[in-house]
């Protein structure tokens, strides 16, 4: 993640649209497909914690240990949250063998050449019947600069990425971020067409392009985060601009 990057994800992950709506998507997901079949309080890794959000709403739910690639975001995370974050990659975990109950992976793997020997960690640290939980950016044709800026080594499909996860028991996978699929689609590839920004004091991520603020906030905040009650109840969308998968442990 570019410097730049990271100190405007710290507002986006707090006040933007997409951000504030995967949250509550995943804090729903979360009650439903994994807290029913655990214990009240759970052992957690998170892994790619960035600026704390994911971290801050597992730790109602267990005991959250937050990893960080970068050096610098563990630094800025410390400063601006109080967390901790240990500074390490997913490849290479500084764990134990069977440590945790739940790990959780929110918008990592697309960030990691060798995503095979990253999904092979998470099988070493989880317990037996251990749940993982993870995110990514759906669809290569979906790719942008946006990409580029957060270090992406690719976008997948489900069918792929259920491919990776196949030594463990899939409970649930689908796309989300369904509704807003098509205009988001649409922005990318006119964002595709645009010439790129020369402004250092940007980062190049279209989340400023797609940012909002009052009113419109509220409504495509509304939109997205509504996909929750399909996703509980089971509903696998068609096509979305992210995936989510979870599965156990064999």
């Amino acid at each position: 993640m570019d410097p730049q990057f990271y100190r405007e994800y710290y507002t986006l992950e707090r006040s933007h649209w997409w951000f504030t709506a995967r949250l509550e998507i995943l804090e729903g997901v979360l009650k439903k497909w994994i807290l029913n079949a655990k214990p009240k309080t759970l052992n957690i890794l998170n892994v790619g914690v960035a600026t704390g959000a994911t971290s801050e709403m597992l730790s109602k739910y267990g005991n959250v240990v937050s990893v960080e690639y970068d050096e610098e975001c563990c630094k800025f995370l410390k400063e601006k949250t109080g967390i901790e974050a240990i500074n390490a990659s997913l490849t290479e975990l500084p764990f134990e063998t069977d440590t945790f109950d739940l790990v959780c992976a929110f918008d990592v793997i697309e960030h990691i050449e060798d995503d095979k020997l990253a999904i092979s960690e998470v099988n070493r640290v989880l317990r037996k019947d251990g749940h993982y939980y993870i995110t990514v950016p759906a669809f290569q044709f979906l790719w942008s600069n946006h990409d580029v800026v957060n270090h992406h080594y690719r976008r997948y499909t489900k069918r792929n990425l259920n491919s990776l996860f196949s030594s463990f028991k899939i409970t649930y996978s689908s796309y989300f971020n369904f509704w807003l699929f098509f205009p988001i689609a649409m922005v990318r590839f006119v964002l595709n067409l645009l010439p790129k920004s020369k402004n250092k004091q940007s980062s190049g991520s279209d989340n400023e392009v797609l940012s909002s603020s009052g009113l419109l906030n509220s409504i495509v905040k509304f939109i997205f985060k509504s996909e929750r009650h399909f996703l509980r109840q089971g509903i696998r969308f068609p096509v979305g601009v992210s995936i989510m998968s979870i599965g156990t442990k064999k």
